[in-house]
């Protein structure tokens, strides 16, 4: 106990009354580049190559070539610590897939780059904040309390900084599918109506929409070129609906489903929806306005009475003041 208690004595000089939280963060860190490394350096699976070569890919353009090979090597280097960057769990796994393809990324290696960013970012900064405790304790004398927040205070932004960003960019990209989708549904019954196919108005519609909603033009896009490509409309359209994670959207895509079962008039279809959708979007304005005048309380609460009640009572109480003041 007397050697520990002379260790802990000597830390607590050297690095400040968080001497020995400090040297177990650095021997943390010591330890999670060892592991990092030794996963960088570990030997390729020989399964993986066979499944690599089972799949038969094919040989990219000579246009291509060297844009392939550097997202490639980007892909290999994520490849090494897929086990440490992924979730293992396959429920997960799909869970985390789906929000980032919600969010607009969809490479296939977007969850490992969200957990490398998300990963660097929580270490480089808890580094940062290490070395800010340090000069604080150099410098003049703090709380451990303080140095504490100092250190965990950028590490937590550096963990919760990137799924922030992916929530606010997911949110923002389903609020403008949500904003465009009646408009898109309108020129999609004209083009209809005009004697186009669905086909072909799914890829009209996505090309004039690029310029105000492009989220929603992009997955119109997707569907049509996978639908050229030779997928099956019904499953192309319920894969939208999950990118997409937007009721209006599941719904229009039950409405387009039940009438290639039914084989009813998909015209017909179109306009009785859009119509119901042209109504939503004139519910949704008049809900915001019903509910501006209940957000208006708290500021007319808070910038209007405390002035007024000054100005109709201050007069009094300086009266009073005046004859207390007197007497």
């Amino acid at each position: 106990m007397g050697i520990l208690e002379q260790f802990n004595q000597l830390l607590t000089g050297l690095l400040g009354p968080l001497g020995p939280v400090i040297l177990v963060g650095v021997l943390g860190l010591v330890l999670i580049l060892v592991t990092l490394g030794m996963m960088a350096t570990r030997k390729p699976d020989p399964m993986e190559k066979l499944r690599e070569q089972a799949r038969g890919r094919q040989a990219p353009e000579p246009g291509q070539q060297a844009k392939l090979r550097s997202s490639s090597t980007a892909a290999a280097k994520l490849e090494k610590f897929s086990t440490f960057l992924e979730p293992q769990d396959e429920k997960e796994l799909s869970s985390s897939r789906l929000k980032m393809m919600q969010a607009g990324y969809r490479s296939r290696d977007a969850v490992r780059t969200f957990h490398a960013i998300q990963f660097g970012l929580g270490m480089g900064l808890l580094v940062i904040g290490v070395l800010m405790a340090l000069v604080q304790n150099a410098t003049g004398e703090t709380s451990p309390m303080g140095m504490a927040f100092t250190v965990l205070i950028p590490a937590m932004i550096g963990y919760y900084g990137p799924k922030y960003w992916v929530e606010r960019r997911r949110q923002s990209r389903q609020q403008e599918i949500i904003d465009g989708f009646p408009d898109s549904l309108d020129m999609m019954l004209v083009c209809v109506e005009a004697g186009q196919s669905l086909d072909q108005s799914i890829l009209r519609v996505s090309s004039e929409m690029k310029a105000g909603y492009p989220a929603l033009a992009e997955e119109f896009e997707i569907v049509g070129q996978e639908v050229k490509a030779g997928k099956d409309r019904i499953s192309v359209l319920k894969d939208m609906s999950e990118r997409c994670g937007v009721p209006d959207v599941s719904s229009f895509v039950t409405v387009l489903v039940q009438s290639a079962t039914f084989g009813t008039s998909i015209g017909e279809a179109l306009r009785v929806y859009a119509g119901e959708m042209r109504d939503k979007r004139v519910m949704r304005a008049e809900e915001k306005a019903n509910v501006l005048p209940t957000k208006l309380t708290l500021g007319t609460m808070l910038f209007t009475v405390p002035p007024l009640m000054i100005i109709l009572i201050g007069p009094s109480v300086y009266g009073i003041v005046q004859v207390l003041g007197g007497n």
